[in-house]
């Protein structure tokens, strides 16, 4: 990511990742005061979203250059994980030396290098985690620094990192096409049935001045698998035990299976297919003060494919 929140004095995760299980629809009480149906009672699409901990292995600290960030310090707490091998066969732990050099060195920026656990859900095939980094918040570089030191070898859960109420950024990668032609990529009007050349094609490229066809052209090209980000959306509910709270449908999630670890529930849509791995942060544009409890009435857990 290459930006994050500024916000909040007390160091803390401003992110951690999820996969993506399906849709469904709640009945709840509308809590956008300016709605028309403000107070009343509403069908909502919902997404579940399985968070399995992720777990802090490393730390790194970044000062600002003219050329961007710089890495001056990182330290590594990784040697005792098996599932990490999968994506870095040689991971060592750092020594107590390098620790002290790390809570000593000079910097700007703080971040934790986290990674996913798969292993610990069924809904999707890969085992192998994803590793990445997540930026600490807090209005002091040492309390941070030492917040990051602290979290070596840690797991976060989802109701450590979301609260019911708050807002997220979802950062994720939509669902892929492949390479389409002008009217299925752009939407574009369909030729006359007796046009000379091709029908599903643009009448034309543009003028002859200027002399070049520009980007706003629509042309054939590469649909979907393009990473998106969707800007503040509420979380509904955080459930930790899916078990005790049901979450999944008859049948299970179409392309999925059954939820077994902690999810949480966002109001709307969020970009790309079942199982697909989806990033979260704290909202760069949210100007809602105050945390609004959410009263959901109903959450279908009806079949969705007719069991």
């Amino acid at each position: 990511m290459r930006t994050w929140a500024t916000t909040g004095k007390t160091p803390a995760l401003e992110g951690f990742a999820g996969f993506k299980v399906g849709m469904t629809h709640a009945f709840m009480v509308d809590y956008r005061k300016r709605s028309t149906t403000a107070g009343q009672e509403v069908s909502v699409p919902v997404t579940i979203i399985e968070v399995p901990p992720i777990r802090v292995v490393g730390a790194r600290l970044y000062s600002r250059s003219p050329y961007g960030l710089r890495i001056v310090g990182e330290v590594w707490n990784g040697s005792n994980v098996e599932e990490l091998d999968r994506r870095l066969p040689t991971h060592p732990g750092s020594s107590k030396d390098a620790i002290d050099r790390f809570g000593s060195t000079a910097a700007e920026e703080v971040r934790l290098l986290v990674h996913s656990q798969p292993h610990l859900i069924t809904g999707v095939g890969s085992k192998t985690p994803t590793l990445f980094e997540v930026r600490v918040a807090g209005s002091s570089v040492d309390e941070r620094r030492a917040f990051a030191v602290a979290s070596l070898g840690k797991e976060f859960s989802a109701e450590q990192l979301a609260k019911e109420g708050e807002f997220l950024d979802v950062l994720g990668v939509t669902k892929g096409f492949g390479f389409q032609g002008h009217i299925q990529r752009w939407g574009v009007k369909l030729q006359p049935r007796k046009n000379s050349k091709h029908r599903r094609m643009i009448g034309t490229l543009g003028p002859h001045n200027p002399s070049f066809v520009t980007y706003r052209i629509p042309q054939a090209g590469q649909q979907g698998y393009h990473r998106r980000t969707q800007f503040n959306l509420r979380v509904l509910r955080v459930v930790k035990d899916p078990r005790a709270d049901p979450i999944t449908p008859a049948g299970g999630f179409p392309h999925y299976g059954d939820v077994r670890a902690s999810c949480i529930l966002l109001h709307g849509s969020v970009p790309g297919p079942a199982k697909r791995l989806l990033r979260f942060r704290t909202p760069i544009r949210s100007q809602v003060a105050a945390v609004e409890a959410v009263d959901i009435r109903y959450l279908s857990t009806r079949s969705k494919q007719g069991a």
